[in-house]
């Protein structure tokens, strides 16, 4: 690892536990005599960050995600998409849902629409018809304007 990725893993580790710039600099006093990460090669910065690891910074995880969990999942492939999950959202703040996640999207989309279309894609995601696209998103507008959400 180069010495400018040690010191970037550093300030992320420095960061994560809440250290404060002064805290850090009597960290790097202790851990390598050297108040400044300019001056440490790159053995010392590696100290460094070993003496993070041992005060309990995990490089490669994320506070507040579990270990192997994904996290965010990515944005929805297009923007069409991507509307009905704002509209979701908006009606979810709004507090007109039951169930405001994407589960909810889901559920709505099976209760509403298998009747009409068939059947329905297990995932909002994996619609591609623009038909059955423009009616969840015409029933949402519908739903936003009963519950006074601006669209």
């Amino acid at each position: 690892m180069t010495a400018r990725a040690l010191q970037r893993m550093i300030h992320v580790g420095c960061r994560e536990l809440g250290l404060d710039a002064d805290t850090r600099r009597d960290l790097q006093l202790v851990a390598t005599g050297k108040a400044s990460m300019a001056e440490m090669s790159e053995a010392e910065l590696a100290k460094l960050l070993e003496a993070l690891k041992a005060r309990g910074f995990k490089p490669g995880f994320k506070p507040g995600v579990e270990p192997g969990a994904k996290g965010r999942r990515p944005a929805a492939p297009r923007p069409d998409l991507r509307y009905i999950h704002v509209l979701w959202g908006l009606l979810g703040k709004a507090g007109a849902l039951k169930k405001p996640g994407r589960d909810g999207l889901n559920a709505f989309l099976r209760t509403r629409f298998e009747g009409k279309w068939g059947s329905v894609p297990i995932d909002i995601d994996a619609l591609r018809d623009a038909g059955q696209i423009n009616d969840v998103t015409r029933a949402l507008k519908d739903m936003c304007r009963r519950a006074g959400v601006d669209t």
